[in-house]
């Protein structure tokens, strides 16, 4: 009897148990353990410059990639036109301005390292968060948020004083200014303006000397010294900074050591990518974060020889094709170390492509395709809206495209979420987590509204009405662009937050993204049923979203953002400031 029953429950069990290995794998896996985070973020890139985004002339097979074997997001926005405050934003999911990092005045980015502005050290950025988890946290490139506060070492706005365990990069960002062969590109007309009253004070020092000599003027030799000494002063005081730009700010460093003063940009591309991968292999056993911040494709767009001369669109072309092969390199060194079904990996912008940025006939900024305007510009779509990709085999779909309202702000949440850690509950966050939206558990994003500023200056809010799928997008300000119908300001290089430079709408601009994405077409109460109900509804949103404001120090304030020269990172004695480390230790390899 026994042996019946145990036969009659096998015949049963097994048939079961064999059903169940032939189910097709779930394209939704269940997260069971926590995956490594690999966030790769361009500099200045634009929407249009990339193939799974529409352009057909630059070639980006490796981000293409990205996109063909994940999530690709339509409505991408950063929450600032500039790299600054829209970095702080990413790292720590907040609206720059809830920290400090975006300025009320014309200087709208950290400008020194030698300056005291920068990420707060109060700030609690998803690397912190990660760091707590267990994971090995790293941060390749670019940073831009800072380095001192008090002294030329305290480092108090290092990567390494917000949660990353190991730093290899650029404390600052890339500029013109840091080869020798390029056109200075900070400050350019201030200094040109210094240059100038320099000439004048010197002028009139050396009239005054020449009369007194001659005896055409009647003036005294204690005020022709008092003259050469106060033009004297007045140089010195302005080019000890601006003449040495290239050592005080073109350096790079190794966790807190200065390794390059000023860097050896040849070798610069090579020695990122390098680090990156080096980073994967080293922690391939335990979980890790890996923040990849391109110098690319910033000007002045470094770039190898091999890919000089290989694209349709210059060397602006060549950059975005070398980042990109960057990109399938990193790819490549997960897929090497069978960590691809383990590992997120995100692809994005800090904001819009340059449109400004030429050199004669030379065009060095990148494209926004249909979106209007570009970096800079804290309300129009081309500032703001920037490729956003996620790949996650098994867990994420493939192929897939979402054309939902999103930030840069949601990683922050995001990856907190998967490390299995909780975000600060003592601040406004204003990200959500994406998982849900990713993996189409939900249909619609979180954001019902998303506030677009230029530097403190509420330009732009959308309002995502879910019930009918508009897309309302209100502009209180706009810039002026110069010359008329050009669709940038390129007789400023930038486009202003404030003053002259900008038009106030009252009422404001108001257009529907979901069937004007370019923007292109502003609605009237006269031809628009809904627009009085639209812009009430989104002016009670801005009360609203005011009142979850409170005052901090300003990071960006022109006392933060001046150069000091106790603050200045130094390898040596300052200010005799040089030092090639990785130079030594690539010889000694």
């Amino acid at each position: 009897m026994n042996w019946q029953l145990t036969y009659y429950w096998r015949s049963l069990v097994m048939p079961l148990v064999f059903c169940l290995l032939l189910q097709p794998p779930q394209t939704q896996l269940s997260i069971t353990t926590k995956p490594n985070i690999v966030l790769l973020m361009a500099d200045d890139l634009g929407i249009g410059d990339i193939g799974c985004y529409g352009n057909d002339t630059i070639r980006t097979p490796n981000i293409d990639r990205l996109a063909k074997e994940g999530v690709k997001l339509t409505q991408h926005i950063a929450a600032a036109p500039l790299c600054t405050p829209s970095r702080a934003a990413f790292l720590t999911g907040r609206y720059p301005l809830r920290s400090g990092m975006d300025a009320i005045n014309n200087y709208r980015v950290i400008f020194w390292n030698g300056g005291s502005g920068g990420l707060p050290p109060n700030e609690t950025t998803f690397a912190k968060i990660l760091q707590q988890q267990g994971y090995s946290t790293g941060l390749i490139g670019k940073w831009h948020q800072g380095v001192n506060c008090e002294s030329f070492n305290d480092h108090c706005h290092h990567p390494l004083n917000h949660g990353f365990g190991y730093f290899y990069g650029m404390p600052f960002t890339l500029i013109s200014d840091c080869l020798t062969t390029e056109p200075p590109e900070m400050d350019r007309e201030f200094r040109r303006k210094l240059w100038l009253y320099t000439q004048m004070i010197g002028l009139v020092t050396l009239t005054s000397a020449l009369g007194r000599l001659t005896g055409l003027i009647s003036v005294s030799w204690k005020i022709v010294t008092c003259l050469a000494g106060f033009s004297l002063l007045f140089f010195a005081s302005w080019f000890s900074s601006y003449g040495f730009i290239r050592h005080w700010n073109c350096i790079m460093m190794r966790n807190h050591e200065v390794t390059e003063q000023p860097m050896v940009t040849e070798r610069t591309t090579s020695l990122i990518l390098r680090e990156s991968i080096s980073f994967i292999e080293r922690n391939k056993h335990k979980p890790f974060l890996l923040f990849l911040s391109f110098l690319h494709a910033h000007t002045p767009l470094l770039t190898t020889e091999k890919f000089l001369g290989k694209s349709s669109h210059g060397l602006y072309g060549d950059n975005v094709e070398e980042m990109d092969w960057m990109v399938g390199q990193v790819l490549d060194a997960i897929e090497k170390e069978g960590l691809k079904n383990i590992t997120l990996v995100y692809f994005a912008s800090d904001h819009g492509g340059w449109l400004e940025r030429q050199e004669g006939k030379r065009q060095l900024g990148g494209w926004n395709g249909i979106y209007r305007g570009g970096k800079a510009m804290g309300g129009w779509e081309g500032g703001i809206r920037v490729p956003g990709i996620f790949r996650w085999p098994g867990v994420l779909p493939a192929d897939t495209v979402i054309d939902e309202p999103t930030s840069l702000m949601d990683i922050y949440p995001t990856v907190v979420h998967l490390a299995g850690g909780v975000v600060p509950q003592d601040r406004v966050i204003d990200g959500r987590d994406l998982m849900p939206l990713l993996q189409g558990t939900v249909q619609h994003s979180e954001h019902e509204f998303l506030f677009h500023y230029c530097g403190v200056h509420l330009h732009a809010v959308r309002w995502h009405q879910k019930d009918s799928g508009s897309i309302w997008k209100a502009h209180y300000v706009t810039p002026v662009f110069r010359p008329p119908g050009a669709g940038a300001c390129y007789d400023r290089g930038f486009c202003p937050c404030f003053g002259e430079g900008v038009t106030y709408h009252d009422p404001p601009l108001l257009f529907d993204l979901s069937q004007d994405p370019s923007e292109a077409k502003p609605l009237a109460a006269n031809t628009e049923p809904l627009f009085d109900i639209v812009i009430m509804k989104i002016g009670r949103a801005i009360e609203e979203h005011r009142r979850t404001l409170t005052p901090v120090p300003e990071q960006l304030s022109f006392y933060h953002i001046m150069w000091k020269p106790w603050l200045q990172p130094c390898c040596g004695t300052f200010p005799f400031c040089w030092c090639d480390k990785a130079g030594d230790s690539i010889h000694s390899l």
